[in-house]
C-alpha cells in the first residue's frame, strides 16, 4: 500500500529563501536532487540517538548518520560533556597545542596496525590532501593512482568545474579489485609515482559495496612495494567502523599510510593521517602543513571520549552483530520480492541499489522505493550506503526491516 505523502512546507519554503542567499540554496551532497526531490526533507531541526527530526516535525531512524560520523548517535551525553567541560574550564583554540594531540596520537598507535606517527587535521579531504603531499615529497616523485573517492580538493574531485586540467592531470584512476589495471599503469609511470591511494573496502558512487577479492589488497601492496610506491589507505569511512582498527585491521593488510576521520569523533571534525615514521617526518619541516583550527582540542577530546566508548562498550561487535542480522532479513525479503533490487556491504555499512536496466525503468523503482521508505520515517538515501550506529535500538532495526518488505509489496503491485 502507497505511504501517505510527509508534509514537508517548512523544509521546502526555507530552500527557497535559501536559493537566495546560498549557491543552490545547499551545497554539495546534501542537494535535493541527491535525494528524492519533494519527498526528502531539505533541513534537520534536531536529533537523538539513532534518530533525526526535520523542522516540519517529522522523526525519521537515520541510516545516513550524518554521512558516517555518527558512529554511536546524535546527541551522546558523555562524548558531548566532555567537549563542554573542556569549552567551559579550559578552552580550546589557542596560539599554542593543547596535550590532547599527543593523547590521540598514543591512542592511534596502540589501536591502528599502520600508525607509528600521525598528524591532525579538519576534514578527510584534508587529510587525503596531506597524505599525498607528505608521498610526494617522501619519494620526490609526482603522479598518483588513485580507487575510489577521496575528497573534494583540486587533485581527486569528481567535478572538475573550475579546476584546471594542470593541477589533476598527474593523477589516474585505477578499478578496484583489478590489480591488472593498477599494473598496466605502474608499468608506464612507476618510476614516476608517488602515492597509491584506494579505499579498502570499494565504495564508489552510487554503485553497491564490494569487499576485496582474495589476494586483491595484498596485490596492491606488493606492486607498491615492487615500484618504490608509497600505499595510502583511505579509511574516512571505514575507520573506526569496520573494526577498532580500520579495514587494515579488518583484511589484515597494513599500509605505508592511512587516513581517517568521520567516525573517530562522534560528528566533531576531524581527519587524521597516520603511518610510517619515516614518511610522516616529512611534515617536519619538508612539507607545510598548518591551520588555525587544525589544532583546536574540542575535536580530539571529542575523539578521545568515542574511542574510549567503543572500546569499553565493545560498540563495534554489538553493531556487527546488529548489522549482519539487519542485513540477512534485507537480502531475504529482496530474494522474496524480486524487483531488481540487491544488499551489499559489510554489517556497519549497507547499500540498497537497483540494477541498472536498458530502458531505465531501475530509476523510477529506486525512487519510488526509498520515497515510500522516507514517507514510512526510513532515512536512507537512494545514492550512498548506510550505516548502523550504536543507538539504532532493535524496534528500530524491525521497523525498518518492516517498511522495507512494505516498499517492495508496493513496487510488486506498481510494477
Amino acid at each position: 500500500m502507497e505511504a501517505k505523502k510527509l508534509h514537508l512546507e517548512n523544509s521546502l519554503n526555507e530552500l527557497e529563501k535559501g536559493k537566495s542567499l546560498i549557491p543552490g540554496g545547499v551545497l554539495g551532497i546534501r542537494r535535493p536532487y541527491n535525494f528524492v526531490e519533494g519527498e526528502f526533507p531539505v533541513y534537520f531541526d534536531h536529533g537523538k540517538g539513532g534518530r533525526v527530526t526535520d523542522i516540519d516535525g517529522n522523526e525519521y531512524i537515520d541510516y545516513l548518520c550524518a554521512y558516517g560520523p555518527m558512529i554511536l548517535g546524535n546527541r551522546e551525553k558523555e562524548v558531548d560533556d566532555a567537549v563542554i567541560d573542556q569549552i567551559q574550564n579550559k578552552g580550546f583554540c589557542f596560539s599554542l597545542t593543547q596535550k590532547y594531540q599527543n593523547m590521540l596520537a598514543e591512542k592511534m598507535n596502540e589501536l591502528i596496525p599502520c600508525a607509528e606517527m600521525s598528524l591532525f587535521v579538519c576534514t578527510g579531504s584534508d587529510a587525503t590532501s596531506t597524505a599525498i603531499r607528505l608521498a610526494r615529497s617522501y619519494t620526490k616523485r609526482t603522479k598518483v593512482m588513485r580507487c575510489g573517492y577521496h575528497g573534494w580538493h583540486d587533485w581527486c574531485v569528481e567535478v572538475k568545474g573550475g579546476i584546471p586540467e594542470k593541477l589533476y592531470e598527474d593523477v589516474f584512476e585505477f578499478r578496484y579489485n583489478n590489480l591488472e589495471s593498477l599494473e598496466n599503469l605502474l608499468k608506464e609511470h612507476g618510476d614516476d609515482t608517488a602515492a597509491v591511494i584506494i579505499t579498502p573496502l570499494g565504495h564508489p558512487l552510487a554503485a553497491p559495496i564490494t569487499e576485496p577479492k582474495e589476494g586483491f589488497l595484498e596485490g596492491v601492496k606488493e606492486l607498491c612495494k615492487k615500484y618504490g610506491v608509497v600505499l595510502i589507505f583511505d579509511e574516512i569511512r571505514t575507520g573506526f567502523r569496520a573494526s577498532i582498527g580500520g579495514a587494515q585491521k579488518l583484511y589484515k593488510v597494513t599500509p605505508d599510510l592511512a587516513v581517517f576521520g568521520k567516525a573517530m569523533a562522534n560528528g566533531y571534525p576531524i581527519g587524521a593521517v597516520t603511518g610510517k615514521a619515516e614518511i610522516m617526518k616529512e611534515g617536519e619541516s619538508n612539507v607545510f602543513i598548518s591551520s588555525t583550527f587544525f589544532p583546536n582540542s574540542l575535536s580530539y577530546v571529542a575523539a578521545l571520549k568515542t574511542i574510549e566508548i567503543l572500546e569499553r562498550d565493545k560498540v563495534l561487535d554489538k553493531i556487527w552483530e546488529k548489522g549482519e542480522e539487519f542485513n540477512n532479513k534485507i537480502d531475504a525479503l529482496l530474494k522474496k520480492y524480486p524487483v531488481g533490487a540487491r544488499i551489499s556491504g559489510i554489517a556497519p555499512m549497507m547499500f540498497i541499489t537497483f540494477d541498472k536496466n536498458e530502458d531505465g525503468s531501475y530509476k523510477k523503482k529506486r525512487n519510488d522505493f526509498y520515497t515510500q521508505l522516507i514517507r514510512r520515517g526510513v532515512f536512507l538515501q537512494p545514492y550512498h550506503h548506510g550505516y548502523i550506529c550504536h543507538r539504532h535500538t532493535q524496534e528500530d532495526l524491525d521497523y525498518t526491516v518492516k517498511s522495507i518488505e512494505e516498499a517492495l509489496q508496493y513496487l510488486t503491485e506498481k510494477y
